[in-house]
Parts: C-alpha cells; structure tokens; sequence
C-alpha cells in the first residue's frame, strides 16, 4: 500500500496524519497552517504569539518551547497534541501525578493576556513544532 493510500484511508477515519509539518486531514485535504512564514519572517499573529508565550509561558516551559527541567518541550508535544487539545490543556490545566513525579499545568482560562491571544500562542508553537520557525526572537514579515 503506498504512503498515500494509507494516507488517504487515516484521513477517511478523520485522523488528522502530519507530513514534514503539513497537516493531511479528510480525503487528503492539506490543512492550512496557523501562521504565515516568508523567507524566515513570521506574519504579526506568529509574532505576537511568540511575545506572549514570552511573557505568559517561557517560565515554565523555557525558551522558545523548548521545554525546561521543569515542564515539558511544547514543539515535541505538538507534534502529536491537535489544537483542541492544546488550547484545552491551556484553558483548564492538567494535573498528572504517579509515584515518580507530579507535574501540573495550571489553568490560565481567566488570564487575558493567555486567553486572548491564544490563538497567537499556538500559531507560534505550531510553526516552532513543524520545524518551520527556528529559536530566538523572530523577525516579522512587515519588517524591513
């Protein structure tokens, strides 16, 4: 069976399959991504996402989503979370304890400054996870 046609059939399931960072959904749609990248330069909603990530989550989760000793590497955990489940995990928290560690990922629904802008937040995360958006500040296409 080629790639495709297990593709197309993943996809027939409404499985939502990721190749090299594109999103095939139903009947081989390909999903548009959430950010917009141009000779290495993001759009101003990946941009703002990077800022309040900056501000809201770096803390926690280290640079540029990198992960931290403390909370897991988001652009690894994308590769694999939709944006359902991102956006739910980010809203109501997640609490996951066994007898080795407690992790826990406080809710931020009531915290503007996250809930506001959380499109913004995926779209930067997701662009960091599918390879396409490196570390550091990134420049904004509107630059010059």
């Amino acid at each position: 069976m080629t790639w495709r046609l297990c593709l197309a059939a993943l996809a027939s399931l409404g499985v939502v399959v990721s190749v090299g960072g594109t999103a095939v959904a139903a009947a081989g749609e390909v999903e548009k991504p959430p950010y917009t990248i141009k000779d290495g330069k993001v759009d101003d909603h990946t941009y703002n996402g990077w800022r309040r990530y900056t501000e809201s989550c770096m803390r926690c989760h280290g640079p540029d989503g990198a992960g931290s000793s403390y909370a897991p590497d988001l652009t690894l955990s994308l590769k694999t979370m939709s944006e359902d489940q991102f956006k739910e995990i980010v809203v109501n928290g997640r609490q996951d304890v066994n007898t080795a560690a407690e992790n826990v990922m406080p809710p931020f629904g009531t915290v503007e400054d996250v809930m506001d802008y959380l499109d913004d937040i995926y779209a930067y995360l997701k662009a960091r996870s599918d390879g396409v958006l490196g570390r550091g500040r990134p420049q904004r296409i509107n630059e010059h």
